[in-house]
């Protein structure tokens, strides 16, 4: 039995549609941030930035069970005086409901050398409709 590596050359990416309608932020944030680092293959590299394409649709209807909604703190600072910002997932969600999603599984991420390379293969949108259609038009073909 011999353990192989896999290589960058070697890495195959798929496209994986994920519908946030009715779902738990947290639970689908976990299964996002799987598809991103590439857990799920049979070929996973711990070094190897081997993970696929997640499209995200309807982040408008995420569910945060709880009084999350209000309890949950999103907090900032510019570094400068006076800079410090906080904004409830409530306000956030009415905002950008995308934001909620991307800092959830960001969050999830390792935070190393790969995790900007991994979160900008991730796409959320709000509503139904996205212009990756066709990357998953192409799979099914195969």
């Amino acid at each position: 039995m011999k353990t192989t590596m896999q290589k960058t050359a070697e890495v195959k990416r798929e496209w994986h549609l994920i519908d946030l309608k009715d779902d738990s932020l947290g639970r689908v944030a976990t299964r996002i941030a799987k598809l991103l680092i590439g857990k799920h293959k049979a070929s996973y590299t711990p070094h190897i930035e081997g993970g696929d394409f997640v499209v995200a649709i309807n982040s408008d209807l995420l569910v945060l069970t709880g009084n999350k909604l209000d309890d949950k703190v999103y907090a900032r600072h510019s570094g400068r005086p006076g800079g410090f910002k906080q904004e409830t997932a409530r306000t956030l969600m009415s905002r950008d409901s995308r934001k909620l999603v991307e800092k959830a599984v960001s969050g999830m991420l390792p935070k190393n050398k790969l995790h900007d390379l991994r979160l900008r293969r991730l796409r959320v949108f709000a509503g139904d409709s996205h212009p990756h259609a066709n990357h998953f038009n192409k799979q099914k073909e195969k």
